[in-house]
């Protein structure tokens, strides 16, 4: 049955991937309606997630805000060596983005899928009902992942083809994490750690890459509807599966 449900969150995945590449003429909004989401999937649903999972604390400060912190900081630190290495080969860092960044994103919303297929599968073996209203929040927020995972692929540059391989690895993705409940599970500190470490970087790719290009050329006030539709979306979904 996990598995099943989790074909709901592959179909999701895939609309909303569709959806981000056939809107090209209006990139602005694309972009301005990606760093919404991804600014509403942190806020409101990874990084809860992690303080609730990981709930230690190092030297009085929860151990997923640390690495929320630390997420941000390496994602920032990573694309700085990405730029300097190609200015150092002659590039101008100006208006060229890493290719390498925009699939290293993408790399971890694959993760990040993958792990909701696991989150439908322990559910359900806790139950049906909860496995049900678990499925129904993941696969109403793999749409903004899909479209995500499309977008920051090729917003750094790569091939359509690119980033159309790393939209169909995260619809698929969330089935083969929950057919991978059927042999084990991950500790729930473990999946903590993780959800603060993405959300930070997440949080990052939003902020400072996603936000800025949305209105560097149409700073429209459509754009700016867009960003707060985007996280509206996600507070409504993140409501309802409570």
């Amino acid at each position: 049955m996990a598995v099943f449900v989790a074909l709901g969150a592959f179909l999701m995945t895939l609309a909303g991937g569709w959806t981000a590449q056939r809107v090209t003429d209006r990139r602005h909004l694309v972009l301005g309606l990606a760093g919404g989401l991804m600014l509403g999937v942190v806020g409101l649903d990874l990084l809860p997630e992690a303080l609730e999972a990981a709930d230690r604390e190092v030297f009085g400060v929860p151990a997923a805000l640390l690495l929320f912190v630390a997420g941000f900081l390496l994602a920032h630190l990573v694309e700085r060596l990405l730029a300097a290495r190609r200015a150092a080969h002659g590039a101008e860092e100006d208006g060229h983005r890493s290719p390498e960044v925009g699939l290293t994103a993408a790399a971890a919303m694959v993760g990040h899928s993958a792990m909701d297929g696991v989150a439908i599968g322990a559910a359900f073996q806790v139950g049906g009902g909860m496995g049900a209203a678990v499925a129904l929040a993941v696969i109403a927020h793999d749409f903004a992942d899909g479209f995500n995972t499309y977008t920051l692929t090729s917003l750094y540059g790569n091939a359509r083809r690119r980033a159309v391989a790393m939209l169909v690895a995260d619809a698929f993705a969330p089935v083969a994490g929950a057919a991978s409940t059927l042999l084990f599970t991950i500790p729930e500190q473990v999946l903590g750690a993780y959800l603060g470490l993405f959300g930070g970087a997440l949080l990052y790719l939003a902020a400072a890459e996603i936000l800025p290009e949305a209105h560097h050329e149409h700073p429209a006030r459509s754009t700016l509807l867009c960003t707060v539709a985007g996280a509206a979306f996600i507070w409504l979904v993140v409501g309802i599966a409570e």
